[in-house]
């Protein structure tokens, strides 16, 4: 990592990752644009980041490219198994909802409620 100094920007180590000092931009979130071929312009704009932190933060990946890819690719696949999980959970609690029978004294709602679905479908 890059040592800190004159309070010119760096990386540093946090909790969250490898991090542009002074922000709470990770380099994994830059990675995401920068492999999707952003231009460096639209990446620092995107993040509100100085010239000098979007310098220091793509002089450090490419300097330690091999780190950060296998670091950014364990941060995709912990995104990705966090997605599915909650996909899944959302998904079950959404079937328990729906099969769950209308609240006593609301049933003139839910007729009415069908009966406007029916006719924006027949509209549709």
């Amino acid at each position: 990592m890059v040592s800190v100094s004159n309070n010119q920007p760096t990386i540093i180590r946090t909790e969250r990752g490898l991090t542009i000092s002074g922000t709470r931009i990770t380099l994994y979130d830059v990675m995401d644009y920068l492999t999707a071929q952003y231009p460096r312009k639209f990446i620092r704009s995107l993040f509100d980041l100085t010239d000098a932190q979007i310098d220091v933060a793509l002089s450090y990946i490419e300097a330690n490219r091999a780190e950060v890819e296998a670091e950014y690719q364990v941060v995709l696949k912990q995104a990705k198994e966090i997605r599915q999980y909650w996909e899944e959970r959302n998904r079950e609690h959404s079937a328990r909802v729906a099969a769950m029978p209308p609240k006593p004294g609301r049933e003139a709602l839910w007729a009415k409620l069908r009966e406007q679905k029916a006719k924006h479908e027949l509209e549709a």
